[in-house]
């Protein structure tokens, strides 16, 4: 899920009405090309045509989000900008959104892409394609600092009847509830900053996210701290999640062509060069395909 470099204060609010601000001009200009554009050839043909592709993206670091100049960035529309280039698109356009809000926009044509780092699951590949993953997740949690409760595992959570804190569509709702966690029971925030904060405030005691989004949010933190990355345990078997582009379904030849530009920026290392600036590690980068996620 897919998910970083807002901290605590104000600061936080002022990205998110930046963001809400930003979403709303540019679903607007979209709608209005929309009005105006007549379809014809591949999708990837009328792309290049236009010269801009529009990315949906849900404003979470690190993969794609706006950053304190006000610039869209982030591991996502970093590596899209030059994919696309190499595709003959010259401009890509974020168009932020919530993140429960990605794939219903990209099938109603808000967006072209979606471009937010997002899981590859079996549930989302009967709505959308997916390219290959750009990278590999495992889970961490926020947690009080020296980890009172010992928490290191969803197993653990339910065992001691932790309060449970996740973010809004995070796979992580769905790792809680197979280790028996009560789904009434969770506490949803909007994201991993407000998660550090609840966290910090003894609200909640744990808030699961991708390891690299919590690391990164507790890095400045003296009263929290993030535990070793874990795969959760699903129906016996240990999860390990990968993060891709999604395409509409009736958009495969841009995700093939999308998908050849990665397999090479990965044999050439270019991939984990781009990523990398975002807290990536070599351990991230992935062989996984999205059909073997998809099953």
């Amino acid at each position: 899920m897919a998910r970083t470099a807002r901290r605590h204060g104000t600061r936080p609010l002022r990205r998110r009405a930046l963001l809400l601000g930003s979403a709303a001009s540019a679903l607007g200009a979209a709608a209005a090309t929309g009005c105006s554009r007549v379809a014809s050839g591949s999708t990837l043909d009328r792309l290049r045509s236009q010269g801009t592709v529009r990315l949906g993206i849900a404003g979470e670091v690190p993969y794609g989000y706006v950053d304190d100049r006000g610039e869209f960035t982030g591991e996502a529309p970093e590596l899209a900008r030059v994919v696309f280039q190499r595709l003959g698109i010259g401009r890509v356009q974020p168009v932020a959104t919530d993140f429960a809000s990605l794939i219903p926009g990209l099938n109603s044509q808000q967006f072209d892409v979606v471009s937010a780092g997002m899981y590859i699951n079996k549930e989302r590949c009967e709505q959308v394609v997916f390219s290959d993953p750009e990278y590999q997740m495992l889970d961490s949690f926020i947690v009080r600092k020296g980890n009172p409760k010992n928490l290191r595992s969803y197993e653990d959570v339910v065992r001691t009847g932790a309060r449970f804190a996740t973010g809004t569509g995070y796979a992580e709702i769905d790792y809680a509830v197979a280790a028996g966690y009560p789904e009434k029971d969770i506490v949803i925030l909007q994201d991993q900053v407000a998660g550090l904060n609840a966290v910090e405030s003894g609200r909640v005691d744990v808030f699961a996210g991708t390891a690299l989004t919590v690391r990164e949010v507790v890095r400045k933190s003296s009263r929290a701290e993030a535990t070793a990355p874990f795969a959760a345990v699903v129906d016996g078997k240990k999860k390990i999640d990968g993060g891709g582009f999604a395409f509409r379904p009736t958009d495969t030849d841009l995700r093939d062509a999308f998908n050849a530009e990665i397999h090479r920026m990965k044999r050439s290392g270019e991939l984990f060069r781009i990523l990398r600036r975002f807290g990536f590690t070599e351990a991230e980068m992935t062989t996984l395909t999205a059909e073997e996620l998809c099953r």
